[in-house]
């Protein structure tokens, strides 16, 4: 039976999604509890192959199992072998070809950056504190520049195994919440580093500066990556 599983998990712990050996990582965290619920699994395939630190609200993930519980027990199974920084929100079987990273359609992701002129205890794992004068009417243009298909080679890492750069971006908005300002941003998929590296360059460029760099300029022509602490996997549409 193909599982689909909605994973929420704190990065902070983590070495990122993906099995590095001798490192703690979300997939290996998952591939324990797996062992230890099911008498066999296979073919694990996940929407967001998250950074480290970064974090998840609902990232996607697909399994064939073996025996073991049944669905709609497979939950409450696995967060009993699961740490406290990572839980399955929900389990459900799915079509036998169903594919976690291949079938997605659209991801959303939130990057926060807590504004406080003092830093934050609570948020130093959970947002990028910076507390500098910004022009919250120009990151809304420079938002507004990202809706579309454009070339975003800047905005990730010159060594890349990406070999297309251009990307649909369906929303980009800024909300003021509390203390933070928070980038929602909605794309068909997305660029390593692509969310980081496009929210430092709004905070030290102009828009003007920005619309250069969407017609596939190079990564040295583009801002700060900001942390991955601040980025947050929101959802994904299928």
């Amino acid at each position: 039976m193909r599982l689909r599983l909605t994973l929420e998990y704190d990065g902070t712990g983590f070495r990122g999604w993906a099995v590095q050996p001798g490192l703690r990582t979300v997939e290996g965290t998952l591939q324990e509890a797996f062992e230890r619920v099911f008498p066999s699994w296979s073919e694990l395939a996940v929407a967001g192959r998250t950074d480290t630190g970064v974090h998840a609200l609902a990232n996607v993930a697909s399994v064939d199992i073996e025996g073991g519980p049944p669905a709609y027990r497979a939950r409450e199974a696995l967060n009993a072998e699961l740490p406290d920084d990572v839980a399955v929100t929900e389990a459900d079987a799915a079509d036998p070809g169903f594919h976690a990273r291949h079938d997605a359609k659209a991801r959303s992701y939130r990057y926060r950056v807590y504004r406080r002129a003092a830093r934050s205890s609570f948020e130093s794992t959970r947002s990028w504190w910076y507390p500098h004068a910004l022009n919250e009417e120009r990151l809304a243009e420079s938002a507004d520049l990202l809706l579309g298909k454009h070339d975003f080679r800047a905005f990730t890492p010159t060594e890349t195994q990406h070999k297309v750069f251009v990307r649909t971006v369906e929303s980009a908005i800024w909300h003021r919440r509390s203390d933070a300002l928070e980038l929602e941003l909605t794309a068909n998929s997305f660029l390593r580093h692509m969310v980081r590296t496009l929210v430092g360059t709004m905070l030290e460029r102009s828009p003007e500066e920005l619309a250069a760099l969407l017609e596939g300029r190079e990564r040295s022509a583009a801002g700060t990556t900001a942390p991955p602490w601040g980025l947050y996997l929101v959802s994904v549409r299928y």
